[in-house]
Parts: structure tokens; sequence; C-alpha cells
């Protein structure tokens, strides 16, 4: 008995020897870079999104009395964090999440021809340094940020510079050292573009101004109420003294925006209304965040992702990848890329989505992303908050707005709700609340529909996350009939290759890989999950799916 014992420890020893020798030959893949021009960007209005707490649903005495979806609905931090944490960001492939701005907004609310509106949206800033309670807590943020970090999710906050938000009863305008309330822009050339207010009643930063000024005495009244009035002072004067910047409205601003960064560690900013600013003021932006980011990176090595640099995409309204790295005003051309910008939200995409076919979209991209705005990249999206033509306004589409955004060369902004069909049209609503409805969770949990929409949404996106070709590769079609396409990238540490079919016949389908797997080469369908073999040049797959997404095993 007690040599069987000793036989049978020997031999589960020289089993366990085995399997370690045998798996440390085998080749380990390289780990996936994450890519900024590959990412896939999850965009959403944080008030609409989800509600993890309800005990902050109203703030400052607000009401529940605004026009149609144009108040607050208790969408916060802590309900992003729960859905970060239950994998609905990871099971969609989703890399980084842009919030819209949730500094403290305005207390009041504006009528601005439709009823009454509330700063739900973000854009309507009171304190930049204070975040707003309807959508949480530093620590909230704190929290968002490591575990968005711990599932390979970068967070990516709305930056606002050019305004303030509105003037009500309870939100008095600023200084006018600080900022002008006309005239209102014309938007006919530069100078109409800039140097006057986006619209009533919502004052301008003289972002022009270099003139010395101040602290509003609005904000030194409210911190020194809150017992922090010293503390901000003194890291002012350190910002100032170590930028040598003067202390005016846009650098304040600046500062303090650059403080989520270091604080924090956020990965990058959108920067709103950027066309509506002197350029330079987005090359000192860049500056400061770049050094806020390399501070942060610095006092927290262990908190590090990875080696990219602070991500900044300018919304440049209508701006077109067709311009490069241009915007024409009409009587000036302005070049927002070049040490300024990583990326810009790409206003052309929905138009080139429903014109061109999947091979001409696709190679169109392919061939400016890869010459006129190589190094840069573009933001590219099918519907959003304030568009009132996205590509599919009815939802009727649904797949084919994933193959477009999803597999198109760029990156992909996914507006909440696009992988599950959200309305962009609901009754009784105005304007652009139509887009801002609630996210549709009770959808995605009963309705069969937009569960077959959203795993479509789901297989192209976890896919794409896989693989930086898709977004940031090199395109080539293999065959037009059927429609197949292969995309490639190299760098010095990573190589990747993929074949992707679109329109195929469900069932059985033959599909050429083209040049870029050898023969005998395992590969696998992302879509269906099938294996298959690569002989003579082409895989034969049997799936009742018109879609093919080939890897390699």
């Amino acid at each position: 008995m007690q040599k069987l014992s000793f036989l049978l420890i020997v031999l589960l020893a020289l089993t366990s020897c085995k399997e370690k020798s045998t798996k440390a030959m085998e080749p380990t893949k390289p780990e996936v870079p994450f890519i900024w021009e590959n990412a896939n960007i999850y965009f959403m209005l944080t008030d609409r999104f989800n509600n993890g707490d309800t005990s902050n649903d109203l703030s400052f005495d607000r009401k529940d009395n605004a026009a149609k979806l144009r108040g607050f609905k208790g969408g916060d931090l802590k309900g992003v964090i729960q859905k970060v944490e239950e994998g609905y960001f990871t099971d969609l492939g989703i890399n980084a999440i842009w919030m819209t701005p949730i500094l403290e907004q305005i207390h009041g609310a504006v009528d601005e021809g439709t009823g009454l509106s509330y700063g739900f949206h973000g854009y309507w800033t009171r304190d930049w340094t204070a975040l707003d309670p309807n959508f949480g807590t530093k620590e909230d943020l704190k929290k968002l940020v490591e575990v968005a970090h711990k599932n390979g999710i970068r967070i990516v906050l709305d930056a606002v510079i050019n305004h303030t938000g509105p003037v009500t009863e309870i939100d008095p305008v600023y200084p006018n050292n600080w900022v002008r309330t006309g005239p209102q822009c014309k938007y006919d050339n530069y100078e109409n573009t800039i140097t006057c207010t986006l619209v009533k009643n919502l004052p301008d930063v003289k972002t022009e101004s270099t003139e010395n000024v101040e602290l509003p005495k609005e904000l030194v009244e409210k911190w020194k109420a809150e017992g922090r009035y010293e503390q901000e002072v003194k890291e002012l004067d350190a910002f100032f003294a170590k930028t040598g910047y003067p202390r005016a409205p846009k650098y304040y601003i600046m500062k303090w925006l650059s403080d989520y960064i270091t604080e924090f560690g956020i990965d990058g900013y959108r920067a709103d209304t950027v066309k509506h600013t002197e350029e330079t003021v987005w090359s000192d932006f860049k500056s400061v965040c770049d050094a806020a980011f390399t501070e942060f990176k610095k006092n927290n090595p262990e908190k590090v992702m990875d080696d990219n640099p602070f991500y900044l995409v300018g919304e440049v309204y209508n701006y077109g990848i067709s311009g490069g790295k241009f915007f024409d005003f009409g009587d000036k051309k302005v070049n927002y890329f070049d040490n300024k910008f990583t990326s810009q939200i790409n206003f052309e995409f929905k138009w080139n989505a429903a014109q061109n076919t999947y091979e001409e979209l696709f190679s169109r991209y392919d061939s400016i992303l890869n010459n006129e705005l190589k190094e840069f990249g573009v933001l590219n999206y099918l519907s959003s908050h304030d568009d009132g033509q996205p590509f599919d306004p009815n939802r009727e589409k649904p797949f084919e707005t994933a193959n477009k955004l999803l597999l198109s060369p760029g990156t992909a902004q996914i507006y909440y709700g696009d992988e599950s069909a959200r309305p962009l049209i609901v009754e009784g609503a105005n304007g652009d609340a139509n887009l801002r409805s609630l996210m549709n969770w009770d959808e995605i949990a009963n309705n069969k529909n937009t569960q077959e929409i959203l795993a479509h949404w789901q297989k192209l996106g976890v896919f794409r996350s896989q693989h930086p070709s898709v977004g940031a590769g090199v395109h080539k079609m293999i065959s037009q009939e059927p429609y197949i396409f292969q995309r490639t990238y190299t760098s010095e540490k990573f190589n990747d290759g993929v074949i992707v079919g679109l329109d195929l016949n469900e069932g059985e389908k033959q599909v050429n890989v083209g040049e870029i797997f050898a023969e005998g080469t395992l590969l696998k369908d992302a879509y269906s999950g099938k294996e298959v073999q690569v002989k003579k040049g082409k895989v034969v797959i049997d799936s009742p799916f018109s879609i093919v997404l080939l890897e390699k095993m």
C-alpha cells in the first residue's frame, strides 16, 4: 500500500512537471496594447445613464418643474460605477468612458423658450473646483477612476473653458473682467465666432485676456463658507508661480481643470466649444494637462496604466475629416491638431456613413488617417447629445450603425443607448431633449429584439478592442463580392491582423483570407465562435450569420 502511494505521488509529480514544461514551451501572446486611435469610447450624459444614489437627485433646492427631459433625472457617478462593476462596459468592449461635465452647475433654471431648463447636461458651470452633488462626490470620482482602471477602462471628462452657466436670480454673472455678455455670435467669420456669446444669456469667458484679475467675489464667499478659501488661494499661488502665466480667466480655469488630473488620474479631456476661443488657448491647455499628467504618474507610479500621453479630443463644431488638420471659418483656416489636440470629433462621419458603401467609407478613412492625419485621430459618431440629425433617428438600422461605426478606421464614439437602440425621438420633448432620454435598461432586460441588437454591438465592440488593426491599422479590400477586407497593424512591439466579411450569405460560406494568414493557420470567427483552418488561402465557415470576424487563435 505504501509503495502504491509512493508511485502515485511520483506519477502526479511527473505529470505536473510535464504540464509545466509544456506550458513553458507554448508561445505566449503579447498583451494587446491600448491605442487611442482604436479606442471604443462610451459617451454618456451622466444624469441620464444610471441612478446609483436616489438621495442626490435634486440638490441645491432644485425643483422637479422642468420641461420634458430638461431637468435632472438622477444619473450619477455611483450609477456608472455600478455598471463598470457589473461588467456592462467590458462586455461591450468599451475601454474608455467620456462623461458630460460633472462640475457644480448653476443652481437655478432658465427658460429657453421651451419651458424651464436646468444644467443637468453639465455645460453650465458655476464652480470649476467642485463637483455637483447631483452627480456625486469627489470620493465617488476617485472610486470610479480606480474601478474603471482596474477593468482596463480609461476615464475622459469634459472641459468647458469658453463660458460659464447662464445668469439666473440665484446664479449671478461673473465680473466683467472675466466675461462678456454680448454681442451674440453671428458665426459668419472667425471674429464673429470667437469674441461673442454662443447664445443669449450665456456669459462668454474673455479667453483672449492676459490681464491679471481677482477671483470672483461669489467664489471667494462660497469657498470661505465651505472652509477652503485659504487652500484654494495657496494652490493658485503655486500654480501661477510655477507656470509664469498671468492671472487671467482662462488660466484660472485651466488650473482648476488640471486638478482633476493630478488628484484623480483621469486619462483625458474632451474640450467643449473649441472653435469659440482663440486657438492659443488649446496650446496652453495641452501644456497644462501634459504637465499635470506627468505629475500624477510621478506621484502615483502604481496607478499608471501605460505610457500613453494624456488624451485631448476637441469639439470643433462641424469639423470633418475631409478638412485634414484644418477647420475653415470662411476667412481663416485654423489647425487644431498640431500641439493642441490628439483628436477631433468628426461631424462628417454620419454623412459619409449614409452616402457611401462600406468599402468607400473604409478606404477613404484609411487613406486620410494614414496620410494627412497620421499620428493623430478622429472620433467618429453616428448619434450624439446635440446633433439633431443623427444617422438613424428612428433606430431602424441598429446593425448597420454598429458595422459602420465599429469597423471604420478611427476612434469610435458609442453614444449611450446606441447599443440598445434607445429612442432618439420622445413624445412631448423639444429639440435636443429628444436625444437625451433615460437609458433604456428595461428594454435591455426584457425585450428580445433589444437583446439581439446589444449582442451584435457587444461582439463587434469586443473584437475591435482586442485588435488595434481595426481602428488604427491599414485597410485593404480582398474581394468586393462577397465583401471581405483585411486590416493590419504593425509596431515595434505588436503586430495584428484580422479578416472581416460583411453581407455574406447565411449558412455555409467560403472566405478568402488573402495573404495575412499562412496555410494551415488556425483561426476563430469571433462572431459565431466557430474555429477553422486556412486551406489554399480560404476558410469555410458554417454559421447562421451574415458577418465573419476572423482572428488568429
